[in-house]
């Protein structure tokens, strides 16, 4: 068996004799690699943006007047599984709210870092200048739920700390305004279906294009608890908690324990959002299939660069066994060309992903005016993955000519170049 250096040298001479093919076939591997950090950094990227909006824009978790499984009503319980059939029943009406909820919202604060908020909500409609519109209004504390939400992000011309200064405000969307033709200071007429009627006056808009900041859409509407429990005419009634940890993560541990202990459904971020997550999951997936693909295909270079290789050299591999050289030593040679390959590939593909990803993050974008970067992912990781899977695919790639070359019998080469 030959020295390690000795078979380095034979394989790069081999390199510097085929030059154009090797750079042909490095090419491959070095457009695979620069894709592979470009796509993985911005699909990674915005994902890991989207989980953060997901975790920082909203509560962690969200208690709602709701049981996962109804009661029974009277006459089922009366009637357990038997054969009697009672139609027509009246249903028993509920009364509907959070029961106990200081203690609940006690025990939701006693959580490491925890922050938690009453709410109630309820539809209503308001009035303006003829016009009718439904909206949810949501009746919150302004202090703590500017900790909870981002809210404060989404507002223009007033702040949610106004609600306190003027309880009969409310604070609407833009789109909602504009549709009844109202503007910032106008007052409306909220009805709800307790039959309630309460002037309000607008004292800032939620505006959709906001890039940061939370918003639940067209028809959403905030004002002060007390403001709402008044107008619902339900006093001292709230039907949400809002609480965000100090942990995310265990948003979803939490609100089991809670739920098993309170009742009701206690809502995580991530049961909220899990069709969205398995959406971002399978598209990881996806997106890696087809960079891994690319990285494939640049490896049918390598095969061809290194099988050439093998059938120009067989004389020089007869040669070489000749001398001495093993079947092993003959292997190794053609795998470090392979090697050299991808190591030089993976190597020049790390240089062009991170140029475009500087491109991309410093691509000109404009949302609605506003100027937006993209958000990337440049982890020392995604450096780790591509550089993996193109060594490996250049391995793979030289393994079945080398094994050729170690088979060539130099007696019949030798024989049939005399």
């Amino acid at each position: 068996m030959q020295g390690l250096a000795l078979l380095a040298s034979i394989a790069v001479a081999h390199l510097r004799m085929r030059v154009r093919q090797t750079i042909v076939a490095s090419l491959g591997v070095t457009v695979g690699v620069g894709l592979f950090l470009a796509t993985s950094g911005l699909m990674i990227g915005s994902q890991n943006d989207f989980i953060r909006t997901l975790i920082e824009t909203a509560p962690h978790i969200i208690v709602r007047d709701e049981e996962r499984n109804p009661e029974r009503q009277p006459v089922e319980q009366a009637f357990p599984g038997g054969a009697v059939v009672v139609r027509g029943v009246r249903p028993q009406e509920e009364v509907r709210g959070l029961r106990d909820w200081p203690a609940m919202l006690a025990d939701a604060r006693a959580q490491s870092g925890a922050i938690a908020a009453p709410s109630l909500t309820g539809a209503a409609s308001i009035r303006f200048a003829g016009r009718t519109e439904g909206v949810s209004i949501s009746g919150i504390d302004p202090r703590l739920e500017g900790r909870l939400t981002q809210i404060e992000e989404t507002l223009s011309g007033g702040r949610l700390i106004d609600l306190e200064a003027r309880p009969d405000g409310i604070i609407i969307s833009r789109p909602m305004a504009d549709r009844l033709g109202a503007n910032l200071g106008d007052t409306l007429i909220v009805a709800s279906p307790a039959g309630v009627l309460q002037r309000m006056r607008i004292l800032a808009l939620l505006e959709p294009d906001a890039l940061a900041g939370f918003y639940a859409g067209d028809n959403a509407a905030y004002a002060l608890l007390r403001t709402t429990q008044v107008l619902f005419a339900r006093p001292n009634i709230v039907n949400q908690l809002h609480i965000k940890l100090g942990d995310a993560n265990a948003a979803r541990d939490v609100a089991e324990r809670l739920e098993r202990v309170w009742g009701y459904t206690w809502e995580s971020w991530q049961e909220r959002s899990q069709d969205i997550l398995g959406l971002l999951v399978a598209r990881t997936i996806v997106t890696y299939a087809v960079v891994s693909a690319v990285l494939l295909v640049a490896s049918f270079g390598i095969y061809t660069a290194v099988s050439t290789s093998v059938t120009d050299k067989r004389r020089d591999i007869a040669i070489l066994r000749a001398m001495g050289f093993t079947q092993a030593d003959v292997r190794r040679i053609f795998l470090m060309e392979g090697m050299a390959v991808g190591v030089f590939g993976a190597a020049t593909g790390f240089l062009l992903g991170y140029v475009l990803l500087e491109a991309l993050a410093n691509a000109p974008i404009s949302l609605n005016g506003v100027a937006y970067k993209l958000p990337l992912a440049r982890g020392w990781d995604q450096y780790a993955i591509a550089g993996t899977v193109a060594l490996a695919a250049a391995m793979i790639a030289a393994w079945l000519p080398a094994r050729k070359a170690a088979e060539v019998d130099p007696v019949n080469i030798l024989r049939g170049a005399a």
